[in-house]
C-alpha cells in the first residue's frame, strides 16, 4: 500500500494549469514540522516536500490559503519515468485541527 498522511503548511503554490490532455493541476511545497518518538526519545522532524493535486481537488486546492495548515492525504510517485525524486499527490485535505 502506498499511502501518507501528515499535517503541512501550504508554504509555496503555483498557479492552476492544465496538462496536455486537458487536466486541471497545481504544484506546490509543503511544509511539516513536530515532534516523534522514536526508540522512546523525542525528535524533532522537519521536512518539504514537493506536491501536486491533480483533478477535481486542484481547484479547491489553488484557493486554500499560503501558509494555512492542513491534513494531507495522497501517495508518493517519481516525479517523472526516468526520475529517482519523489513527489507527493494530494487525494485529500483538509483543515489541520
Amino acid at each position: 500500500m502506498n499511502q501518507l498522511q501528515f499535517v503541512a503548511q501550504i508554504s509555496e503554490r503555483d498557479v492552476l494549469r492544465y496538462t496536455p490532455a486537458g487536466v486541471p493541476i497545481v504544484s506546490a511545497t509543503l511544509t511539516h514540522s513536530s515532534h516523534q518518538v522514536e526508540a522512546g526519545v523525542d525528535r524533532l522532524t522537519e521536512f518539504e516536500i514537493t506536491a501536486f493535486a491533480a483533478g477535481e481537488i486542484s481547484g479547491r486546492f489553488s484557493r486554500a490559503e499560503l501558509g494555512s495548515a492542513h491534513q494531507f492525504t495522497g501517495f508518493l510517485a517519481k516525479k517523472s519515468r526516468n526520475s529517482k525524486a519523489l513527489v507527493f499527490h494530494i487525494i485529500d485535505f483538509s483543515a489541520a485541527a
